[in-house]
């Protein structure tokens, strides 16, 4: 797999391990403090870098399936979709090479618009797709996770006691927890026929921001409120950010049909659920308390 020291791919390895099921993870480095903790967890490690094609077959010699999280590139204007796309490319076709049969692809969810469009997303599914005989594509909602932090893009998580992001505070925002993701990956991996060719769009919730920001304070017991970027605070982090935020407020939105997931998932969590996860409350309160 790769992705295995991130987060969806951290919590997907997790599952899987959990389950008596053999990992083996793709890694840059086998000294990382994250891809120890995998080896210490049960996983293989390969070295390997999507950067570096030649080396993509061997690391996935004798596997029969794959779950792939293709890093994301930020440039100045935004996310880099070559880069992604290219990346996508390479690990295609070395799992098509090595005989791998099975995928399970994650990437971002898609809206009404083209908000969110991630187009080198969709050219790798499409690719998988021509190249893997067994293809599953997980498109996530914004991550639970995220209140507590996502470096590199200037907004989310929690400053000063207030949550600051795109959406208008007073309308639903779908979100997920990064177990959810792994739960679904585990069941497409235990079931291959019933799940390949599908496309699952996944969120577990739809809190408003400010109902989310209200139920955080409570869980934490510190006064936590939301606040909406403007346009041009948004367009101080970068022209993609102020473009998603506009395509926001015109009605772009998620569509993951969470009823029908919980009968697919019937654990599917809720925010609540989220905050009632051992280490989440405190890992927030240190998160409030810090800044």
């Amino acid at each position: 797999m790769t992705g295995a020291t991130g987060k969806q791919g951290g919590a997907t390895a997790r599952r899987l391990l959990a389950a008596g099921r053999p990992v083996r993870a793709l890694v840059r480095d086998t000294a990382a403090p994250a891809a120890v903790a995998l080896a210490h967890a049960g996983a293989e490690l390969a070295l390997a870098d999507l950067d570096e094609p030649a080396g993509l077959a061997p690391a996935l010699e004798g596997a029969t399936a794959l779950f792939a999280v293709p890093p994301v590139t930020y440039g100045p204007a935004g996310g880099d979709p070559e880069p992604e796309s290219t990346r996508g490319r390479a690990l295609a076709d070395a799992a098509a090479a090595t005989g791998v049969r099975q995928v399970v692809f994650t990437g971002v969810a898609s809206t009404t618009g083209d908000a969110f469009a991630a187009p080198a997303k969709r050219r790798v599914e499409q690719y998988l797709r021509e190249r893997i005989p067994l293809v599953t594509v997980l498109r996530p909602v914004r991550f639970m996770t995220n209140y507590l932090g996502v470096p590199g893009i200037g907004l989310d998580g929690l400053a000063g006691g207030v949550h600051r992001h795109i959406f208008p505070p007073d309308e639903p925002l779908q979100v997920i927890t990064l177990e959810d993701i792994a739960e679904f990956a585990a069941l497409a991996f235990e079931q291959p026929d019933r799940f390949a060719g599908r496309t699952l769009e996944l969120a577990g919730d739809d809190p408003t921001p400010a109902e989310a920001a209200a139920a955080i304070g409570a869980a934490t017991g510190i006064v936590v409120r939301y606040e909406q970027l403007t346009h041009d605070e948004a367009a101080a982090l970068g022209p993609q950010i102020a473009r998603i935020r506009q395509q926001w407020i015109s009605g772009s939105r998620w569509r993951a049909d969470i009823e029908v997931l919980r009968v697919v998932h019937p654990g599917l969590r809720t925010l609540a659920d989220w905050l009632a996860g051992p280490g989440t409350v405190a890992a927030l309160r240190a998160r409030l308390l810090s800044t």
